[in-house]
C-alpha cells in the first residue's frame, strides 16, 4: 500500500516544518549575533550546541499529530479517506490503485463533481551526477544531521528560504544561482536587499552560473565536486540541494481519459476563473494549476468552489477567488512580505507619469543598542507604490524583522482600496517597525487626496486608479 500523509506538501515537507526550522534558526541567530548586545553571555556557546535530531524528532512529531488531527476531520466529518493512486477512467470516473479499502484491490469511483488537487513536486534538472547526488527540498527534512558544507541551488524563495535557515544554524552554504540575483521577480529594492543581507551574513552567492552542469563525487574524501556551466566549481560539499523550480502532479492522472486539458508549455491544467477544466463537473485549483502556488490561495480557491457547488444561498452562485493583490511572506534571513505591483511592473502597467513610490531604509529599533556603526546594524527595507491622482496603493514590499507579521493587515488593506491618504491618516503604533509604513513621506511630501475608495466584495477586481492624460 502506498503511504499518504494528509495535509500535502505544506503540512509534510513545505511551510509548517520549513518554519520550525526557521524558527530554530532565528535562536541561533539570536544566540550567535544578538545576545551579546543586550547583557546575556555565552551566546555563540549556545548556539553551537544546537541539537539538529532533537528538532528533527520535534518537528516530525508535530507533522505526524497534524496528519492525525486533519484524519479525525475527515472523520467527523463522514469523509472517505481512501488513498492510493488514482487514474481517470473517464470524465467522471476515477480507479483508485492500491487504496486502503478491506478488498485490498483497485476501487472504482463515480461522481457527479471531480476536482483535481494533486499538487507538484520539486523538479531536479537534467546534468551528469545531478540527480543522483543531490536532494531536493523534500529530501531537505529527512537529514538527520546538520551537513557542514551545503550548496543550494536555485533562485526562488525555497533557495533563499532554506539557505538562511542552514547558514544560521551554522552551515557553510553556497548558493548557485543562474543569474545576478535571487529573487528577480520581486520588487528591485528587496531582493537587492536580499542579496546584500546574504552575503553579510557568510552565504557565498555564485552568480551568472547557468545552472549547475554536473555533480561529481571526489576519490580523495568522497565529498561532492559541484561544476556550473559557467566552470565555477566547488570543492568539498557535504550535501547537494536543488530548489530549482516545482512541476505539477499530473503524469499518472491519465487526464487524456477524461478529456482535461493541459498547457501545451506548462503542463499545468487548464481552468477558468471559476477553476472549471476543459471539461464539465471536472475542477482543479492549486499548485496543479500553476496561477499562485501558495497554500493559503488554494484553500481559499477550494472553499469559493465549494460555495458556488453545494451553497445555497443565492450569492454563492457565483462565487470564485479573487488571484489579485495576494500577500505572500518569504521565511528568508531576514523576512520578506510582499503584495501588489512591483515597481517596474507598475508601470508597464500604467505609465511612469501615473506611478509614485515611496521608499524608506532603516535599522530597527532592535538594533538600536549595538555598539557597532549605523551602517553595519542590519536594515530593513520599505516600498509603497502607488497610482493615479489618489496615489491608490499597488504594491507593498517589505525586507525586515517583523516583515511576516505586519503584511496581513497591510494585505486588507490593499484589497480594500487604501491610498497613500488612508494611511497616513492611521494613527502609527510606536515603536513599532510597521509605523513607516503610515507615515513614509508624511513630512511635507505627501499630496492631498480626496479619501479611500472601499471595495470590500469578495472575489471582485480590485479598484483602478485615476490616471493622468497620457500625453501625446
Amino acid at each position: 500500500m502506498i503511504e499518504c500523509s494528509i495535509g500535502g506538501t505544506c503540512v509534510n515537507v513545505g511551510c509548517v516544518p520549513k518554519k520550525v526550522m526557521f524558527n530554530a534558526a532565528s535562536i541561533a541567530h539570536t544566540f550567535s549575533h544578538d545576545a551579546h548586545h543586550y547583557g546575556f553571555s555565552g551566546g555563540k556557546d549556545a548556539a553551537k550546541s544546537f541539537d539538529w535530531p532533537k528538532v528533527k524528532a520535534a518537528r516530525d512529531k508535530y507533522v505526524k499529530r497534524l496528519n492525525d488531527i486533519y484524519g479525525s476531520g475527515y472523520e467527523k466529518a463522514g469523509v472517505a479517506d481512501i488513498r492510493g493512486e488514482a487514474t481517470f477512467l473517464g470524465p467522471n470516473t476515477v480507479q483508485v490503485k492500491y487504496a486502503n479499502n478491506t478488498i485490498g484491490g483497485p476501487q472504482t469511483i463515480t461522481a457527479k463533481h471531480i476536482l483535481i488537487a494533486t499538487g507538484g513536486r520539486p523538479m531536479v534538472p537534467a546534468g551528469e551526477g545531478v540527480q543522483e547526488h543531490s536532494i531536493s527540498s523534500d529530501g531537505f527534512f529527512e537529514l538527520g544531521t546538520l551537513p557542514k558544507v551545503v550548496a543550494v541551488v536555485g533562485a526562488g524563495y525555497i533557495a533563499v528560504e532554506l539557505a538562511g535557515v542552514l547558514n544560521s544554524l551554522g552551515s557553510e552554504v553556497h548558493l548557485v544561482i543562474r543569474k545576478e540575483h535571487a529573487l528577480r521577480d520581486f520588487d528591485p529594492a528587496i531582493s537587492k536587499t536580499l542579496d546584500a543581507e546574504m552575503v553579510k551574513s557568510g552565504i557565498h552567492v555564485h552568480r551568472f552560473t547557468n545552472g549547475v552542469k554536473s555533480i561529481q563525487i571526489s576519490p580523495d574524501d568522497k565529498k561532492k565536486i559541484v561544476t556550473a556551466h559557467s566552470g565555477d566549481t566547488i570543492y568539498g560539499v557535504d550535501e547537494v540541494l536543488m530548489a530549482t523550480g516545482r512541476v505539477p502532479n499530473v503524469e499518472n492522472l491519465n487526464l487524456e481519459k477524461a478529456g482535461v486539458a493541459l498547457d501545451d508549455k506548462t503542463k499545468y491544467i487548464k481552468v477558468d476563473e471559476y477553476e472549471n477544466t476543459s471539461v464539465e463537473n471536472v475542477y482543479a485549483l492549486g499548485d496543479v494549476c500553476g496561477k499562485i502556488e501558495l497554500t493559503p490561495m488554494a484553500i481559499a480557491a477550494g472553499r469559493r468552489l465549494a460555495d458556488r457547488l453545494f451553497s445555497e444561498t443565492k450569492q454563492n452562485t457565483n462565487s470564485k477567488v479573487s488571484y489579485e493583490n495576494v500577500p505572500t511572506v518569504v521565511f528568508s534571513h531576514p523576512t520578506i512580505g510582499t503584495i501588489g505591483l512591483t515597481e517596474p511592473k507598475a508601470i508597464i502597467k500604467y505609465g511612469k507619469e501615473n506611478v509614485k513610490v515611496y521608499n524608506s531604509k532603516f535599522a530597527n529599533l532592535y538594533y538600536g543598542i549595538y555598539d557597532v556603526e549605523a551602517d553595519d546594524k542590519p536594515k530593513t527595507v520599505m516600498k509603497l507604490v502607488c497610482v493615479g491622482e489618489d496615489e491608490l496603493v499597488v504594491g507593498i514590499h517589505v525586507l525586515g524583522m517583523g516583515a511576516d507579521e505586519m503584511m496581513q493587515g497591510f494585505g486588507v488593506a490593499m484589497k480594500m482600496g487604501a491610498t497613500k491618504a488612508d494611511l497616513d491618516s492611521c494613527v502609527a503604533i510606536h515603536p513599532t517597525a510597521s509605523e513607516e509604513l503610515v507615515t513614509m513621506g508624511i513630512w511635507g511630501t505627501s499630496p492631498e487626496v480626496s479619501g479611500a475608495k472601499i471595495s470590500p466584495i469578495n472575489g471582485t477586481k480590485s479598484p483602478e486608479p485615476r490616471l493622468k492624460q497620457s500625453k501625446l
